[in-house]
């Protein structure tokens, strides 16, 4: 009888909106008996009185969760016609069918209420006018909101628990699988694992992302990359896929959860943001089997980070194709910063200079420093001769034992390409002879396979061609005889301009440490002091040639005596 009161015949002349819902698509696809108990709602709507032309099902929801109303078109089409006035009653087996967010519910809530609208579900009608509805409606909703926090928190519990020990199943990079048993092991292809092994030696041999890309393209060698399907691609190496690869500890044998926090944006958009290395939710190293160390993991982090045009890892940046030696390693003798490096189109050419201008623009100090590049250049390349001729001779052999290896290396990796190649036309190759030769639509289609496999298979055999050509070329005798009677006198193979300036910085960091330079302000003499990293802490003092006026070698020492607080200057300097 209180039904009846309730339902009045200004809410009949409106219609009666049935709102369906499960959580996910699985439920959707299984739980069939949640959705036959829904739809059978239609026949309370019409016990009360709604004709069935009256009824509208909104069940466009299906497989979105309820914590939020910002990607659920169907609820928020009920919610604006509740608000035009258009609904007698809104249906809902349940008040977690709805909504699983007290927000969203209380908003219903008092648009029903200005609306004159009721809301049914299995338990019976209720005015949300009334305060006694209301106020029932509001705890059915806390509960249905507190019985979603329930369920998270028991099921991210279990997730967390087995993460801890390393047994929750995560999605792998490309190069590791699970195996029958579940453990974590290397890809059985072994083009892919030859691949991955190579990209991390080219990456330790180059140091940045975009010269191991480079180097790639170079040798005309595809990275493996994972699609959704689990089947594996080769496509060109990029700079993104690279810094993934390079910052993934999986590579490293570790086994890592809770890198990232997903969030929720007020437009229910997903957000990501990366965590910190504290504060990774289960980090295990040498869990499994890996490409490098969790040792040599870290020195790539590092490799990155320094990379980065940050001016306070200038220092320990890779070498680049200025002609600055000093790059990152010219040390200011007054101040104790790094200089920078400025390039000026002068008389035709492109001069380097070594500026320290960082209190400049910072705090608008006079200019601490400005020197010019090439006769400090100079004396800095006398110096690397003199240390380095001694050892020449070995240097080249290792040069051209390395270069061989490195050919050897990519070759053999193309000859993976061909084999895989290989198998993926002799498979079209067969299944054509399988098929009816009368049955055309289908003997063209396998016909049309086979030639592209072919193809395919021929222009990486070609490219594999061209590649040896072009290694062999670099490595005849002409050039090694060239590189023999150059390291004979090591002055003329530093100054060859076919030497390109990035092998001078990388060969020069094995030499020195670090560089100081003072400008003398009287008449412009600059002392240099250069620290070797062999012996350790050994300092040599030179003079920069043509207008440079001869250094004094009595230099106090700037660290002990100027008071100097440059965290990367010469203790001996």
């Amino acid at each position: 009888m209180n039904v009846h009161l309730k339902v009045q015949p200004r809410h009949l002349e409106r219609a009666a909106y049935l709102y369906i819902r499960q959580s996910s698509m699985r439920q959707v696809v299984e739980n069939a008996e949640s959705a036959r108990r829904q739809y059978a709602l239609r026949g309370r709507a019409t016990a009360l009185g709604w004709r069935d032309e009256q009824i509208v099902v909104i069940d466009n929801d299906q497989g979105e969760s309820g914590a939020s109303a910002a990607w659920r078109q169907g609820f928020q089409r009920l919610v604006s016609d509740v608000g035009m006035g258009q609904a007698g009653i809104v249906m809902g087996l349940e008040v977690s069918r709805l909504a699983r967010n007290n927000a969203d519910w209380q908003r219903l809530l008092e648009i029903c209420a200005l609306a004159d609208t009721l809301i049914l579900d299995e338990d019976g009608v209720y005015d949300p006018a009334s305060f006694n509805d209301r106020l029932l409606l509001g705890l059915k909703g806390t509960m249905s909101e507190a019985e979603l926090h329930v369920i998270k928190a028991r099921l991210r519990g279990g997730i967390l628990n087995k993460a801890r020990r390393g047994e929750f199943r995560c999605p792998l990079p490309t190069g590791l699988v699970y195996d029958p048993s579940g453990n974590v092991g290397l890809d059985p292809d072994m083009q892919v694992r030859e691949m991955i092994a190579h990209f991390f030696e080219t990456f330790a041999r180059a140091g940045s992302a975009s010269q191991t890309v480079k180097a790639f393209r170079a040798q005309g060698l595809l990275f493996p990359s994972r699609l959704h399907d689990s089947q594996t691609v080769f496509r060109p190496l990029t700079a993104s896929t690279a810094v993934r690869v390079l910052a993934n500890p999986r590579y490293a044998g570790a086994y890592v959860y809770g890198r990232r926090q997903y969030r929720r944006t007020m437009d229910g958009r997903r957000t990501v943001r990366a965590r910190d290395d504290d504060d990774w939710l289960a980090c295990i190293p040498d869990a499994h089997p890996g490409y490098i160390s969790w040792e040599q993991h870290q020195e790539n982090l590092k490799s990155l980070k320094a990379n980065g045009r940050g001016y306070d890892a200038a220092r320990a940046s890779i070498p680049r194709e200025g002609a600055a030696l000093l790059q990152g390693r010219a040390v200011c003798g007054r101040c104790g910063g790094h200089f920078r490096v400025r390039y000026a189109a002068r008389r035709g050419r492109l001069d380097a200079w070594y500026i320290c201008d960082r209190a400049h623009g910072y705090r608008g100090e006079p200019l601490c420093q400005s020197i010019a590049g090439p006769p400090v250049d100079d004396a800095i390349g006398r110096l690397i001769a003199e240390e380095m001729t001694p050892a020449a001779v070995e240097l080249a052999i290792d040069v051209r034992r390395e270069i061989e290896a490195r050919h050897e290396e990519a070759d053999r990796l193309r000859c993976r390409a061909i084999e895989r190649a290989r198998t993926e036309a002799d498979l079209a190759q067969r299944r054509f002879m399988l098929v009816d030769p009368d049955n055309r639509l289908v003997a063209d289609t396998l016909e049309g396979e086979w030639n592209e496999k072919l193809r395919t298979l021929a222009k990486a055999r070609e490219e594999r061609e061209r590649a040896r050509e072009r290694d062999r070329f670099s490595l005849d005798t002409a050039v090694c005889k060239r590189l023999v009677a150059m390291v004979a006198d090591f002055h003329k193979l530093w100054a060859d301009p076919d030497t390109p300036n990035r092998e001078r910085k990388r060969l020069l960091a094995h030499i020195i440490e670090d560089v100081t330079l003072v400008k003398l302000p009287a008449d412009g003499t600059t002392r240099v002091h250069a620290r070797a990293t062999r012996p350790a802490g050994s300092v040599r003092s030179y003079t920069a040639p043509g207008s440079w006026s001869t250094m004094s070698e009595k230099v106090p020492p700037l660290r002990k005596n100027n008071g100097l607080k440059g965290p990367n200057c010469g203790d001996s300097a």
